[in-house]
């Protein structure tokens, strides 16, 4: 790997870990519809005028149909399911949820129709996943919120279904029009709910930085970094970062949130991963697949 690649690397993890810490801190005083018109709207300002500079906006727009579908499954929808999870439940618990994805990913392909991985490591790793979260969500769940662990659970199953939207539509499309124009879709959906619910005062300097970071850095500029990675070293070994990010999130939501971090939730975590690379059978192939779809035929931003 070079040097720019592994600064990218590095950032790539940071900036998508930190996400969930944000969140946290917005949502004491933002409701959820409104941070994810904040964030999206804002997000949208930045990349659509790029996607319109290097003509991607409208090829995507041509198949506003699919597009509205993964909108909504991929970002609409489980911004606001995380953001309000994030009301009852801890960063660092929400973060290592996430990590689920490979497993459900792994399911879906198989409802799909894609059983070549179908063999007692992709069940035993399957298997070994599902006690993963188990142990990261503690056998007691009177101490957690059910409504939380179901709105993360539609998450997780949000963020696995949309790379299938993307991957049978959407593929042929180049990255940046394609977020740029669910960014801005979301916007739009949110915007009437935002505006019942603005806030009746102004919020406090570190929600109202929440989601400048939340909107600018983990979203516009996230997606710009994350293209260049991918240009610098190849789908396959950007997807790394998928694995770094929620222990990311768990180490800042203890450090600066005061979080509680269990045992239970670090022994979950590595069963989770070791669960997913089983069950994607050589390397994350879910994200191989999820990203290979995601940049498409673009050239490099």
């Amino acid at each position: 790997m070079t040097r720019r690649g592994l600064l990218l690397f590095v950032a790539m993890c940071v900036i998508w870990g930190i996400p969930y810490l944000f969140i946290r801190v917005a949502v004491s005083e933002l409701t959820p519809a409104t941070l994810v018109f904040l964030r999206a709207g804002i997000a949208a300002l930045i990349l659509v005028p790029i996607a319109i500079r290097r003509g991607e906006l409208r090829p995507v727009l041509a198949k506003w149909r699919p597009l509205i579908a993964f909108a909504a499954i991929e970002i609409g929808i489980p911004w606001l399911l995380l953001s309000s999870a994030e009301q009852k439940i801890s960063s660092s618990l929400t973060g290592l949820l996430i990590s689920a994805v490979p497993l459900v990913a792994f399911v879906i392909a198989l409802v799909l129709g894609n059983r070549d991985r179908m063999g007692l490591a992709g069940v035993g790793g399957l298997l070994l996943g599902i006690v993963g979260v188990a142990a990261i969500v503690g056998f007691d769940l009177r101490a957690t919120s059910t409504v939380a662990l179901v709105e993360i659970a539609l998450v997780v199953v949000g963020y696995a279904l949309g790379p299938a939207i993307l991957a049978r539509y959407l593929s042929e499309l180049p990255s940046v029009g394609v977020i740029a124009s669910s960014l801005a879709l979301c916007a739009v959906a949110y915007a009437p709910f935002a505006v019942i619910q603005w806030p009746s005062r102004v919020p406090k300097p570190g929600v109202l930085a929440s989601v400048a970071v939340l909107a600018i850095v983990c979203t516009a500029l996230a997606f710009l970094v994350f293209f260049a990675l991918i240009a610098e070293v190849g789908p396959v070994r950007a997807t790394v970062i998928t694995y770094v990010n929620p222990a990311v999130a768990a180490i800042l939501g203890v450090a600066v949130l005061g979080e509680a971090f269990t045992a239970g939730m670090a022994v979950g975590f590595v069963l989770v991963l070791i669960g997913s690379a089983l069950a994607t059978g050589r390397g994350p192939r879910w994200q191989r697949f999820r990203l290979d779809r995601l940049v498409g035929r673009a050239p490099p931003p």
